[in-house]
């Protein structure tokens, strides 16, 4: 089945794609701005940094923990009930006086497991439900929220230094209130499934109620004897082959997006034409917005497999640029992460509903998007510490080019038509009846 490329999803359907976009947003907020900018107030980059990968490792974990029980729940609740505790765990950040840092870094902590969860999990999920041959497009828009966010990172420091003393709270206070909107129209308007408000999956109008009605139960009867379970995933090569790619364009777009202002500051005053740190951000936010909506659409067009090849090789631009010991080399470089930053928290998603059947996405993605933020979330600490190794950043950039050879030669590697055949051979054992439903995927 080939993935629609309209995006006329329907009113519900825009609901589901803002409630996705803030919370992205509101994750990038709790754990880059304070890790980028608010990092000496509480410690030191070193210290926060080390905090988010540890606490990042933790979300994965519980993940990992609960993937095997993941079809039985109620995501719809699941997701509410994890927005809530990021924006409790928000007020904390926003509110705790400096004089309680300890108190402070604990909340930051498990900020990170919380908005982690929410945000990439199961939100994630709900959009892989709505719109299993879409999801690319979709989650192409909702991704535009990384590169938003790390653009109005500029505007947040600026308020938070506005008086001379630092004033945290005010800073977050516009933010806070739109994450917290975002989270009523979740808990509002969104359903585990569409068909559970009158809606279709992919806004598909060609179906009538009761065929879409029937589809839903099969697919919910169908997910309890999912043959894509822990054992058969982990073991499976192709899971590998994509899932090491997927991490190292999350590690490199998210740890290198919480160290702009000490990567830029080598060339400060080289940067001045383009408005310096300020200036680059916005850039950074211009291309990243791009670079998520077309990657996405290439994604639904031509298939994940290939997209991501682009993305990878984009990296490995960005990184080859960046060893360069010269500004226009490093803007252009930032550019270019810029363009796979946002995309690359599409394809968790997409590469999960584009190979495997819509009864096992949510099993499968509760493997691949743990085991995709492992390599996520050791990226800030990986980086801070390349930075302040004797290479310096351009140590960075020879890691990032390392790694984008090695994620094009694994999704080289990555066989859908192998995939297929593993389903088959697993559906046979079940005693699952055998179709055509994932031949050619690209």
């Amino acid at each position: 089945m080939t993935q629609k490329k309209s995006i006329n999803i329907g009113f519900r359907g825009w609901m589901l794609v803002i409630y996705q976009f803030i919370a992205f947003f509101t994750y990038t907020a709790f754990t880059n701005y304070p890790l980028n900018i608010l990092a000496d107030l509480y410690g030191g980059a070193t210290k926060i940094s080390t905090i988010y990968t540890v606490c990042g490792v933790i979300g994965i974990i519980i993940q990992l923990a609960i993937s095997g029980q993941i079809r039985k729940f109620n995501i719809k609740i699941f997701g509410a009930v994890l927005g809530l505790l990021t924006l409790i765990l928000g007020l904390l950040i926003m509110y705790l006086p400096f004089s309680s840092a300890s108190i402070w870094c604990v909340c930051y902590g498990f900020e990170v497991v919380i908005s982690t969860m929410y945000a990439t999990f199961a939100v994630s999920i709900l959009v892989g439900q709505w719109f299993p041959r879409r999801k690319g497009t979709i989650m192409g828009i909702a991704t535009i929220a990384f590169p938003v966010a790390n653009g109005f990172i500029g505007v947040f420091a600026t308020r938070v230094f506005a008086s001379g003393a630092p004033e945290v709270s005010k800073a977050y206070m516009p933010f806070f209130i739109v994450f917290l909107i975002s989270w009523l129209i979740g808990v509002i308007f969104i359903k585990d499934y569409p068909e559970q408000c009158g809606c279709y999956r992919d806004n598909d109008k060609s179906l009538t109620p009761e065929i879409a009605k029937a589809m839903m139960e099969e697919e919910q009867e169908n997910k309890k004897t999912t043959v894509w379970k822990g054992k058969h995933l982990f073991t499976c090569r192709d899971f590998w082959f994509m899932v090491v790619p997927e991490g190292f364009l999350l590690m490199f777009s998210v740890g290198m997006m919480t160290q702009t202002s000490a990567i830029l500051g080598q060339f400060e005053e080289e940067l001045s034409f383009v408005g310096g740190y300020s200036g680059v951000m916005v850039l950074i936010c211009i291309f990243g917005c791009v670079g998520s909506y077309i990657l996405g659409l290439i994604d639904t067009k031509i298939g994940t497999r290939k997209s991501m090849i682009m993305a990878s090789a984009i990296m490995l631009l960005a990184g080859v640029l960046g060893m360069i010991p010269n500004a226009i080399s490093l803007l252009i470089s930032m550019i270019c992460l810029a363009l796979f930053m946002g995309a690359s928290s599409n394809y968790t998603v997409s590469s999960a509903a584009q190979y495997w059947r819509r009864e096992d996405f949510s099993s499968v993605f509760a493997g691949v998007n743990p085991v995709a933020n492992v390599l996520a979330v050791s990226g800030p600490m990986l980086i801070a510490r390349l930075f302040y190794s004797p290479m310096g950043y351009q140590a960075i950039f020879m890691v990032t080019a390392a790694a984008g050879v090695l994620s094009i030669i694994l999704m080289i590697l990555f066989k859908p038509s192998h995939v297929k055949e593993l389903d088959d051979k697993y559906r046979k054992e079940a005693g699952k009846t055998l179709d055509d439903a994932l031949a050619g995927r690209k």
